[in-house]
């Protein structure tokens, strides 16, 4: 289960050009979000020390504008995840594309409520 900071913190990860892994996270098989050569994994909160410093510098509250475009660019992901899912003919990416989905459907609804 993912808390309210890592989603946040992936949010704004995503916000400023990140993208989902389809590779699990090594610790607990959960989804990552990767920006710059760091991952931080959205489920445990695993990642690189630069970036870990470098975002909670950055935390902040976000506002009503801020939070919808957060979730306009995690419903563009959604879109693009879910074409691709449609093309994808292996099993295994399928899989994975699949958790990257369910993941950001968990972080859209979290940002919703």
């Amino acid at each position: 289960m993912m808390s309210n900071d890592l989603t946040k913190r992936a949010a704004e990860m995503l916000l400023k050009g990140a993208t989902l892994l389809a590779a699990p996270c090594p610790y607990c098989k959960g989804v990552r979000v990767l920006k710059d050569g760091n991952a931080l994994c959205i489920s445990c909160g695993r990642e690189p020390k630069p970036e870990a410093e470098s975002l909670e510098k950055k935390s902040e509250p976000q506002d009503k504008t801020s939070q919808d475009s957060v979730l306009q660019t995690l419903e563009k992901k959604l879109d693009l995840l879910s074409k691709e899912l449609e093309k994808e003919a292996d099993h295994e990416k399928q899989q994975q594309i699949l958790k990257s989905i369910n993941s950001l459907v968990e972080v859209i609804a979290k940002l919703r409520s």
